[in-house]
């Protein structure tokens, strides 16, 4: 989960990293916390790098000013991101910038330490004699230790800053499961001022598969799910679900991760548009079918769905259950009507292509043969229904 810079440095303060004063104001208006004296930076609130170039970070003189440039900032579109509020903080002048960040190495399964003297512009851009990297294991000793290593390769004016920063993000990189954080530029104030060193932009994200073990990041998706909505909906629904065109004509009601990527590759293959990405994890679907009307709620907000492919392999769920599940799902859901095409595998066949045959959709066992039916389906020119289209 990619965290909004807002709620990145709230969660980092937790850990001792110093950052600017500042609030939210929210995408509807509200604004949550106290706007500080001046002068002020406004930043837009977008999930992605790049918006200072894109004109997403401006100034104000004071709050009056900062609130006219929020509201402005907040009104379109910034770089094709919907931008999602705007953070209001004190400014910061006198600083000398510092690059640092952690960032998992999945595949070495170690931690990457990143830190360079020229903080405050697109890390790609410096020369590679410029950055200092370390690696360590994903523990708190080691990474630690490989934190100071890096330092003491900056600028002497830099180290203690860095040294001290770095490891207080590096506690807060394994205590938040996090997969990358990185502030840049990172602060280091003057001899005499308050502090040593201030974050003043955070970059923090996490795994979404250890959310049930991250309270503060689990009520934080509950109480900002406009701001994280796949996130939200996985967390209270049980199931991973992403637009991936919001112009696709083919929603996709799909168990299993991996199955569900491929299945988006080889519509995308055959030159269909898919306009989801689904696991609804079928081994919890039992007797309520309110995650499939969850589910095709959602579907129905893509205005350029024609058709419904489900693919379903069931292992613990039995495929007459699910499919009586599915029935009462569309039923519950009017609004979305549109062709179903399923294609099914696991215990119950036979009787799901019953209970579905009764219903108008169209059961096959194979996928080449399910996707043929979705084209027809297409070519047939089915269009949505009234309460969809008007």
């Amino acid at each position: 989960m990619f965290l909004f810079e807002h709620d990145a440095k709230a969660l980092l303060a937790g850990f001792g990293v110093a950052v600017p004063e500042g609030c939210l104001l929210r995408a509807d208006g509200v604004l949550e916390g106290t706007i500080p004296g001046g002068p002020l930076i406004v930043k837009a609130q977008v999930a992605g790098g790049g918006r200072g170039k894109a004109g997403g970070i401006r100034r104000a003189a004071d709050a009056v000013e900062a609130l006219q440039v929020a509201g402005s900032l907040a009104a379109v579109p910034l770089a094709g991101a919907p931008v999602a509020g705007c953070r209001i903080e004190q400014a910061i002048v006198g600083a000398t910038e510092v690059y640092v960040s952690l960032a998992l190495d999945a595949g070495q399964a170690r931690v990457q330490v990143l830190m360079s003297d020229l903080g405050g512009v697109d890390i790609e851009s410096v020369a590679p004699a410029a950055l200092v990297r370390e690696c360590a294991e994903p523990e708190a000793v080691a990474l630690a230790a490989a934190v100071q290593r890096a330092a003491q390769r900056l600028a002497p004016g830099n180290r203690a800053a860095a040294a001290e920063a770095g490891t207080r993000l590096a506690a807060a990189f394994l205590a938040l499961d996090a997969q990358l954080v990185e502030v840049n530029p990172l602060f280091v104030l003057p001899e005499g001022a308050p502090t040593r060193w201030v974050a003043a932009d955070a970059k923090l994200v996490t795994d979404d598969n250890a959310l049930y073990r991250q309270p503060a990041l689990a009520a934080l998706v509950e109480q900002a799910a406009s701001r994280y909505p796949e996130a939200a909906r996985k967390w209270k629904h049980g199931c991973d679900y992403v637009v991936v065109d919001p112009g696709g004509e083919i929603a996709l009601l799909t168990t299993g991760a991996g199955l569900s990527m491929m299945l988006i590759d080889e519509l995308r293959a055959q030159g269909l548009r898919p306009y989801n990405f689904l696991d609804v994890r079928t081994g919890g679907l039992r007797g309520d079918p309110q995650r499939l009307v969850d589910v095709l709620g959602w579907m129905g907000e893509g205005r350029g769905v024609r058709v419904l492919l489900v693919n379903i392999f069931a292992g613990i769920t039995h495929l007459g259950e699910f499919s009586r599940l599915l029935v009462r799902a569309l039923d519950a859901v009017p609004a979305f009507r549109v062709p179903v095409v399923a294609r099914l595998a696991g215990p119950g066949f036979d009787e799901a292509v019953e209970v579905l045959g009764a219903r108008g959709v169209t059961v096959e066992r194979d996928l080449p043969r399910a996707i043929d039916a979705v084209r027809g389906a297409l070519a047939e020119g089915v269009t949505l229904s009234a309460e969809k289209t008007s």
